[in-house]
C-alpha cells in the first residue's frame, strides 16, 4: 500500500486523484495540504505542508508555483518523494527541483502525466526513426479548450521534442506560415494550435509521405487520465533513491 500525501488536494485535479484513489486497492491519501477548506475530505488536511505529521511514502503535488519552494523544502528535510505536476514553474523552480533531486531525494517531474500520452512518446520515437529518412513530413496538430492560455501546449512540444531528439535535432519548429510564401522545407516541424469549446485535449502528430498518411492521435475526454498518470507515478516513485525521474520511468 502506498501512502500519499495529497498536495493541493481541494483542487480540480486533488479532488480528481482523492476519488481515483478510493477505487485503488495499492494507494491510500493520508493526508492533505491546501490554503481552502471548504472540502470535507475522509484524510486530515493541513494549511501548509510544514504542519503536517502524517507518516507517508510519496507526495503528488497539483497545487501552484507559489507553494513549489516550500513544499521542496520540506521533501528535502523528511527525504521524501514527490511527483511534481504543478504547471507554470519559474527557471530557478526547475533548477531547484533538479537540484533537489539529483542531492536530496527522488523527484518525478513530466510535461505530461498521462500514461498514453507518455506511450505515444516511445512509439514516436520509433517512427521518426523509420519515416523520416524515408522523407515523411511531420506536422503535430493540438487541440484545447478556449480557456487555455499558452499556446502551443506543452505536451505538443514534448511531442515534438522526442522525435527531434531521435533524429539529433535536425528539426526546426513551425508555428505560422501566414506570412511566408514558400514551399514546405524538408526539415520543417509545423505545429498548430486550435483553441475551442471544452476540449480537454487531442494531440494528432502525422507522418505524411508520397501516397500514405500515418497518425498517431491521443483524445483525453476528461483530467483524469492525468490523474491515473500521478497515481502510477506515485506508486512507482515511492521507495526510488534520488534522482530525477520522469513518465518514461513509469511506463518501463
Amino acid at each position: 500500500m502506498t501512502r500519499i500525501i495529497m498536495h493541493g488536494c481541494n483542487g480540480k485535479m486533488g479532488q480528481t486523484i482523492t476519488n481515483l484513489v478510493k477505487e485503488d486497492p495499492d494507494a491510500q491519501i493520508v493526508a492533505g495540504i491546501d490554503v481552502s477548506d471548504h472540502i470535507h475530505n475522509e484524510y486530515p488536511v493541513f494549511s501548509k505542508i510544514t504542519e503536517c505529521d502524517v507518516e507517508a511514502d510519496v507526495v503528488i503535488d497539483f497545487s501552484n508555483a507559489a507553494a513549489i519552494d516550500a513544499l521542496l523544502d520540506w521533501c528535502e528535510e523528511k527525504k521524501m518523494p514527490v511527483v511534481l505536476c504543478s504547471t507554470g514553474l519559474s527557471e530557478v523552480q526547475v533548477a531547484r527541483a533538479t537540484k533537489t533531486s539529483t542531492q536530496k531525494v527522488a523527484v518525478l517531474k513530466s510535461a505530461n502525466m498521462s500514461l498514453g500520452i507518455n506511450t505515444m512518446l516511445k512509439l514516436l520515437k520509433e517512427a521518426a526513426a523509420t519515416l523520416a529518412p524515408a522523407g515523411f513530413d511531420i506536422e503535430i496538430v493540438e487541440k484545447h479548450h478556449n480557456l487555455k492560455l499558452d499556446a502551443p501546449s506543452g505536451t505538443a512540444l514534448a511531442l515534438a521534442d522526442a522525435i527531434n531528439e531521435e533524429m539529433n535535432g535536425q528539426y526546426e519548429y513551425v508555428y505560422d506560415r501566414s506570412q511566408v510564401r514558400k514551399k514546405r522545407e524538408k526539415k520543417e516541424l509545423g505545429i498548430s494550435a486550435v483553441r475551442g469549446g471544452t476540449i480537454v485535449g487531442d494531440h494528432d502528430v502525422i507522418f505524411a509521405g508520397a501516397d500514405e498518411v500515418i497518425t498517431f492521435s491521443h483524445r483525453a475526454y476528461s483530467k483524469a487520465v492525468f490523474g491515473k498518470g500521478a497515481i502510477e507515478a506515485a506508486k512507482f516513485l515511492a521507495g526510488k533513491p534520488a534522482g530525477l525521474y520522469d513518465m518514461s520511468d513509469v511506463i518501463g
